[in-house]
Formats: structure tokens, sequence, C-alpha cells
């Protein structure tokens, strides 16, 4: 552990008096709605999007940041805007791609002290900055007619967990989730399938239905396509 993160830690035990508490709360509560704000303003006219996850560690010569950066491409040829989370890595690929594409690349970043810039292929005026990731979330939610996972670590865990639950509680339409490499997910869905499906019971069969599991991009992109061939496009909630 390190001494910020001890601090962190004494500071969440330290005694506080009411004043002190109410401030402090005051002042967040205006922070999360600014945030809320300025995402809604940015992304209310911004059209039918495609949100694409990833791992930042991801390098430039991996296959997946190629595959990531052809599928956006793709998309965007297609005529949808690509959103992610505007770090790099796969991240990176992706406003890559959805430039080259000649479509809207948005990025929305999420303030970390290891992750500080955003890549250089986010359009100007869709670059939104977040201290809070409940609120990113939901503005991915809110705008983003389908998911690509491609692989990541627990922020792409996060994020895809996160939309597979909305869509299974019946909180947001039944958007399409692509899961990108067999090989990558192969060992958690077998998981899911084997333990939380027929051992615990956890799920139901027809939640393996939520999520799609593909390796190519001209896969991927089909399964968007015929999404958007068969439902109004509009905000999610």
């Amino acid at each position: 552990m390190t001494n910020q993160e001890d601090d962190k830690i004494r500071k969440a035990f330290a005694s506080k008096d009411w004043n002190d508490i109410k401030a402090a709360d005051s002042w967040q509560i205006f922070k999360i709605m600014s945030e809320f704000v300025e995402g809604f303003e940015k992304m209310s006219r911004i059209g039918p999007c495609v949100s694409l996850f990833g791992s930042a560690r991801t390098k430039v010569s991996s296959e997946y940041y190629k595959l990531a950066e052809e599928i956006a491409y793709k998309l965007t040829r297609e005529g949808y805007g690509i959103i992610t989370g505007g770090g790099p890595g796969i991240m990176e690929a992706a406003n890559k791609g959805a430039r080259a594409g000649e479509g809207k690349s948005v990025g929305l970043k999420i303030v970390l002290p290891f992750e500080q810039f955003s890549n250089a292929y986010i359009d100007h005026d869709k670059n939104v900055n977040f201290d809070y990731f409940f609120v990113r979330k939901t503005i991915f939610l809110k705008y983003s007619q389908g998911f690509i996972a491609m692989p990541g670590g627990f922020g792409t865990f996060d994020e895809l967990f996160e939309a597979i639950t909305l869509i299974q509680t019946n909180k947001v339409a039944h958007f399409p989730i692509v899961l990108v490499g067999k090989k990558y997910w192969g060992g958690l869905l077998k998981w899911i399938t084997d333990v939380v499906l027929n051992e615990e019971r956890n799920i139901s069969e027809k939640d393996l239905e939520l999520f799609h599991l593909v390796d190519t991009a001209d896969e991927a992109v089909k399964i968007i396509d015929d999404f958007y061939s068969n439902y109004l496009l509009k905000p999610n909630f």
C-alpha cells in the first residue's frame, strides 16, 4: 500500500462534524450535476453511435489494436459514430479508425493518476472529461446503441457487465453487445456457462443471448448493422 492510498483510507475514517460533511456533500452534488449537464449537452445531438471498450495498455503493434481500428473504420463508413474512453491503447485505435473513416469520434475521458492524456484522434468538440465513473458510464449507456468489447482489464469488465446487467433487467433497450476475440473471452464465457449457469443456476440460459462472440471486424459490423436495420434509433433512457 502506498502512502497516498494510506492517506485516503485515513481521511475516510477521519472525524468530521455535521457542517463539514454537509459542505463537502453539497459541493460534490453540484460537481456531479455539472458533469451530467456537460455530457448531456455535448452528446444530445450526436446521432447513432457505437461504444468501443478495451485496454489502455494495448500496444500499437497488437493484433487487437489493428482490429479495433478496422472495426471503428468500417462502422463509421456505415454512418455510425464511435465513442471510446478517450485514452490510449484500444481506445486510441478506435478513435483513429473513426477519424480515418471520416465519422464522429468521441472520447469520454476519466481522470486517472496513471492515464492523464486524451488520444489525438478525438473530435475537438466531442472530448468530455469526468471525475466520476458512474456519470461516465451513464453517458456511455444513454448515447450508445451498441457496444463492442475488445480485450481489456477490470475497467472493460466493469463497462461490459454494466451493459449486460441493464439489458438483463430491462432497464435499457436490448442493444447489441459484441465481444471480439474468441481466444481472449472464451475462458470467461466457459466459466459463465459451466459454473454460473449450469452449476449454480445464477443466470438463465436466455441470458447467454445478451451478447455475441466474434473474431473479425466484418462479423462485428454485421451484428451492429442487423440491429440498426430493425430498430428505431433513440437514446436508451
